[in-house]
């Protein structure tokens, strides 16, 4: 009798293997309960530092919008966007002036050569300035690590060439990192870090060399999510930012505090929403035992006074 054929053997399908969780080894868990005391200049009991982002965006592709019309070019976002530049920032910086408060520039690199004369302005106000990547529609995450490198040292050089000394601070555009950032910008002499907006203190984090710290920055006391996001109104986001310093200011008698304002000229820069952000600063500089300072004077004051004392938690 004729044999029957072999059935074939099919291999079996292995199951997907579950991706290999990530974690970050950039610093330890620490309670801010446990920590030693933190006492600011003069007994303050909060440190403010007030955080502008000056920005470029290219012309032909998707940033912050107000609108979400699907159309290249976006004249109408990119123009509402540019009021920003145009306008926008003078109405802040003249805010800002009257409550002399000082700003910590989150700086697009290409604003050194498409607005100048508004880094020429900020200089006479005596403005700090971050570095913020190239400009506001290239983020870090998607690059190549020579891109990455290729990015960072050129926007520390254009900053350096452009107000005379090179940035000592970074915030990257949307907070974007890839796993290698940190070790990236440390390598170009930036000492702190907005990106990371997880305390009411600066830390320290690791890097392969040189050192970082974790400036307090935030995703909630920031135009773009309470007035886009979450459709604040410009009187609840004022009131917002004066809540926020009210209970930072009452747990800085126990410990000292660190609060940022975070804003964008082509939102709080327009007429109806900046004078909620004049009556804030009113608010904040009508009280006592309050620092009202730039990111550098606060990281500094950190380190030589906090930082490595016995108790303080330092970055292995």
């Amino acid at each position: 009798m004729p044999r029957k054929p072999a059935k074939k053997r099919t291999a079996k399908k292995q199951a997907p293997q579950p991706a290999v969780p990530m974690e970050h080894d950039r610093f330890d868990y620490s309670a801010i309960v446990d920590r030693p005391r933190l006492s600011w200049p003069s007994g303050a009991r909060v440190a403010v530092w007030v955080v502008p982002n000056i920005e470029h965006f290219l012309f032909d592709r998707p940033s912050t919008r107000l609108t979400t019309i699907p159309v290249n070019p976006d004249v109408l976002n990119y123009s509402w966007r540019d009021y920003g530049v145009r306008v926008g920032i003078w109405r802040m910086m003249e805010v800002m002036e009257k409550y002399g408060v000082k700003g910590t520039v989150a700086l697009n690199s290409d604003v050194c050569k498409h607005y100048p004369r508004i880094v020429e302005e900020g200089k006479k106000l005596g403005w700090e300035w971050m570095g913020h990547g190239t400009n506001n529609s290239t983020l870090i995450n998607s690059q190549t690590e020579a891109e990455e490198r290729a990015l960072i040292r050129e926007v520390v050089s254009t900053i350096k060439k452009s107000v005379g000394t090179a940035p000592r601070g970074w915030l990257s555009p949307a907070l974007s990192e890839t796993m290698r950032t940190l070790d990236i910008l440390a390598e170009n002499g930036i000492q702190y870090i907005g990106n990371w907006v997880n305390d009411d203190q600066p830390y320290p984090m690791r890097v392969k060399k040189g050192s970082m710290i974790a400036m307090p920055y935030s995703t909630e006391i920031n135009d773009i999510p309470a007035l886009l996001d979450l459709h604040q109104s410009p009187e609840t986001f004022g009131q917002m930012i004066c809540d926020q310093f009210d209970v930072l200011y009452e747990d800085g008698a126990e410990t000292g505090r660190v609060m940022s304002i975070c804003l964008h000229p082509f939102l709080v820069g327009y007429p109806h929403r900046s004078k909620y952000f004049a009556k804030a600063l009113a608010h904040i500089t009508s009280r006592q035992e309050v620092w009202i300072t730039t990111g550098s004077a606060i990281v500094d004051w950190y380190k030589e006074n906090y930082l490595g004392k016995a108790g303080a938690r330092a970055a292995p």
